[in-house]
């Protein structure tokens, strides 16, 4: 229906997809027929094949091999982890095709990737640094780059990687085919997005961070010093199904995966004080469930697929509204159940609000009653947040474990 190869419905056979879903149906079409695409689709809905099956099958007719240092194809994304995760996919999807896909990230050796790259390549996958790095010692060349994708455009497009993005397009061809693919689209996104984007198709199948309805949402209301406490009996609920947990901190993800670790618990660490090495081999051993617990920072809220994880745990909020619906978005894949619980300290009524004001709905309260801000000036700046104790209970059972 589609337009694909044999070759590519005998591979997507073989891994078990037999029907596109609804992100591929509307943005598979346009982009076969070589439309600028821009795609918004809630997380774990397939927005990798919507952009890797157009690509493979424009470069299965390409005749002839690539120039030396030249990428026919090039895809970013904002992480390491998301790179190496649409690489993996992409060599599945294109077994057997004559599509060659390359691989630069930071965090390994540059004489490799250069090494890589001296004969050209189909498809280039890359983080905008690392390229960035690649393309001042003259070690690739974009000039015949015909297709861009942006995966996690919305953080692709953020003032964070703007400046790279800058720099990138201006060494790309204006004649190209450009796809843009996120969960969340922000308003100034789509105003950067025009200077990238020729005339696109925009295809949406949900609103903009709408979390997934499988998606079983909580909130606790509860201390800083007794998320720890209340996150170990959480835990020990569903040994043997793995858990997420979010982080807002490098230094505060290993503390906790360590006090978890010690707590009985199979628990491990990804965030950017660890290597490329040591951040891969916490990311594999988690899918093989080696490991029951991953803590992580942001660095895994973005694209990462890992099917069997159950839960996620907000052990802080994150302070971009957004990220909460990517990082609850790691469970429920492909269909599935899952849960996100969220833990709330007094300073973090503000992150809540968002959060709960970007979704359009209120998270439902497992178990404490909501902070209020404190009248007094000055025991606002100690302590801006107090507990409300509601009228006529005295504050006891959950809300005390809560607390």
């Amino acid at each position: 229906m589609l337009g694909l190869t044999p070759r590519l419905i005998a591979n997507l056979e073989n891994l078990g997809i037999n029907e596109p879903t609804p992100i591929q149906k509307k943005a598979v079409p346009h982009a076969m027929n070589g439309r600028d695409v821009m795609g918004l689709a809630q997380t774990g809905t397939g927005k990798t094949l919507a952009f890797g099956l157009p690509l493979l099958t424009a470069l299965q007719r390409i005749e002839g091999k690539p120039e030396p240092k030249t990428a026919r194809g090039l895809i970013l994304a904002p992480t390491r982890e998301l790179a190496k995760q649409i690489v993996d996919n992409l060599l599945a999807y294109g077994a057997g095709t004559s599509v060659r896909v390359a691989l630069v990230v930071g965090g390994v050796s540059i004489n490799a990737q250069i090494n890589k790259l001296q004969r050209g390549t189909e498809l280039l996958v890359a983080t905008p640094g690392r390229l960035i790095d690649l393309l001042d010692r003259k070690a690739v060349r974009l000039d015949d780059t015909k297709f861009l994708v942006l995966d996690e455009a919305d953080q692709m497009l953020d003032l964070g990687f703007i400046h790279a993005l800058r720099q990138i397009a201006r060494l790309l061809p204006d004649e190209r085919q450009t796809m843009l693919f996120s969960a969340t689209m922000p308003k100034q996104m789509s105003e950067i997005a025009d200077s990238y984007l020729n005339d696109p198709v925009r295809v949406e199948t949900a609103p903009p961070g709408k979390p997934i309805e499988k998606i079983e949402q909580s909130v606790h209301f509860v201390a800083q010093a007794a998320k720890s406490s209340l996150l170990i009996e959480h835990l020990g609920e569903h040994r043997g199904e793995l858990a997420l947990v979010f982080s807002r901190t490098k230094h505060g993800a290993e503390r906790l995966s360590k006090s978890l670790d010690k707590a009985g618990f199979k628990a491990g660490s990804v965030h950017g004080n660890k290597s490329q090495g040591q951040r891969e081999r916490a990311l594999k051993a988690f899918r093989n469930g080696d490991l029951q617990v991953l803590v992580a920072t942001d660095v895994a809220a973005r694209g990462l697929d890992i099917p069997d994880v159950r839960h996620v745990y907000n052990f802080d909020l994150p302070n971009v509204p957004d990220n909460y619906v990517h990082r609850i978005g790691r469970t429920a894949r492909a269909g599935r159940d899952g849960s996100a619980v969220a833990y709330c300290a007094p300073d973090e009524m503000g992150q809540l609000k968002d959060i709960q004001k970007t979704m359009g709905r209120d998270i439902p309260v497992a178990s404490g009653t909501p902070w209020e801000p404190v009248k007094s000036e000055a025991k606002a700046k100690a302590k801006p947040y107090k507990r409300r104790r509601p009228q006529g209970r005295r504050s006891g059972g959950g809300n005390r474990r809560a607390a």
